[in-house]
């Protein structure tokens, strides 16, 4: 029986969104195939996998891929690759899925198609180029079918409770390790994953300084979403660049995107621009952001923002 392989991510012991979105890719991808995933170190709820459409689980316990290296979950996939015999291997375009991705495609002297947004019969993926100007579908002919999804835009299936299998543990060699992680120190970003927020409250320089960000905070915490921030707003320090939106920062996709204070320059427009929804609020009616906003609030920032956060809040209480 021929089989696709999806490999779990995990953070802080919970599978990622994407994990479960990349399993609904490969069952539109699969054409009938049944659908392995793969765990790769700690797998504390390896059962839920089951939950969300794959067919068997497999678990590589080994506590030197508890924490990501590019080394160690190269030997170890590339080890469970050769045991399984995939027809199709399907990551999440994360951090990790864009590192491992390439290296994999090139031991296996793969094609990979990469960051696909959607998937029809055939298959025939679709994915953004051009910063997000155009979409190109590929194909593919021959041999493995190798690639990775956007976060937040091929939807998970539906979580079926009380589904159920057996966790196979898989036996890996991993040797000779350049990098082990010793410790993690969390960034001081906290709340909802950026890249898998439904929403996102994004601030530019127009917020002016960083403790005026916390306004930002407020509105995304009561919409369940989370911050983002424009290259320049990272640049003048009023924020931390893990929260940059951008050609060179994140590339999101959610439901409503409320962009504060931000021009809109092509860089930042490049990773945010496919967001369902875009809300801009600006002093400046002349701000390219505009162009691309479904919905333009002219004025004050600070005025609108905590009259935003009040009215979503009293919404929020007699909903």
């Amino acid at each position: 029986m021929s089989t696709f392989l999806v490999v779990a991510e995990q953070k802080e012991g919970a599978f990622r969104q994407v994990t479960f979105e990349a399993v609904a890719a490969a069952k539109q991808a699969a054409g009938g195939a049944e659908i392995t995933a793969v765990v790769l170190g700690r797998a504390d709820q390896a059962d839920e996998l089951f939950s969300y459409g794959a067919d068997n689980v497999l678990h590589v316990n080994d506590n030197q891929l508890d924490h990501y290296t590019p080394e160690g979950w190269s030997q170890a996939l590339l080890q469970v690759i050769e045991q399984v015999n995939p027809d199709g291997i399907v990551l999440g375009h994360t951090a990790i899925g864009r590192d491992i991705s390439p290296k994999l495609a090139s031991r296996l002297k793969s094609g990979l198609v990469s960051d696909v947004v959607s998937i029809e019969d055939g298959p025939v993926f679709t994915r953004p180029i051009y910063s997000g100007k155009a979409f190109e579908k590929v194909t593919i002919d021959d041999g493995l079918v190798f690639f990775t999804i956007r976060p937040n835009n091929i939807a998970s299936l539906e979580k079926q409770e009380g589904a159920s299998g057996s966790v196979e543990e898989v036996s890996v060699t991993i040797t000779d390790l350049q990098t082990v992680i010793k410790e993690v120190v969390k960034n001081t970003t906290s709340g909802v994953d950026l890249s898998e927020a439904s929403v996102i409250v994004a601030g530019g320089r127009g917020m002016k300084n960083e403790e005026n960000f916390t306004i930002l905070d407020e509105l995304a915490s009561v919409l369940n979403g989370a911050v983002g921030a424009s290259r320049g707003a990272c640049d003048a320090e009023y924020c931390d660049y893990a929260l940059q939106i951008g050609q060179t920062g994140k590339v999101v996709t959610p439901d409503l995107y409320i962009a504060v204070g931000i021009s809109g320059a092509i860089q930042h427009v490049a990773g945010m621009s496919n967001s369902k929804v875009i809300v801009a609020i600006n002093k400046d009616p002349e701000a390219e952001i505009f162009q691309i906003a479904d919905y333009g609030i002219v004025g004050d920032l600070f005025e609108i923002v905590p009259k935003l956060t009040e009215e979503f809040r009293k919404a929020a209480v007699t909903s």
